[in-house]
């Protein structure tokens, strides 16, 4: 299985409302329940009306579209990483999932998943 790096340094904040996002932005992950509007975003694309910010983040994506059918992807890629103490935030699209870990953890992260037989990128 493949792992994409994403080339960006990420934050998770959670904004006051719709109004100020930019759908335009190149890397944008709202979510969005009766309680709060979450957001992934570029840290520098944060919107102003941000009332809880979490910066420092890196990411990765399992590269290909996945089949709804496939069990335990997620887990095993938490798993591994649980086992060498590093926490994760993930956020799952149609397509596949991607997988954030705070910045200095980065590439100790990348290293493990290799070593667990993951073809990273």
């Amino acid at each position: 299985m493949v792992l994409h790096k994403i080339p960006y340094e990420l934050t998770v904040c959670k904004v006051a409302s719709e109004a100020s996002l930019d759908l335009d932005k190149d890397f944008y992950f709202i979510g969005r329940t009766d309680e709060e509007i979450s957001l992934v975003c570029i840290t520098g694309d944060v919107p102003d009306d941000t009332t809880e910010r979490d910066d420092g983040w890196k990411g990765f994506r399992i590269q290909g579209v996945l089949d709804f059918s496939l069990i335990g992807i997620l887990s095993k890629i938490s798993g591994v990483l649980a086992d060498n103490k590093i926490g994760i935030f993930a956020v799952s699209t149609y397509n596949t999932d991607y997988i954030l870990v705070k910045k200095e953890n980065f590439d100790r992260a990348m290293q493990v998943l290799a070593e667990a037989g993951y073809e990273v990128e």
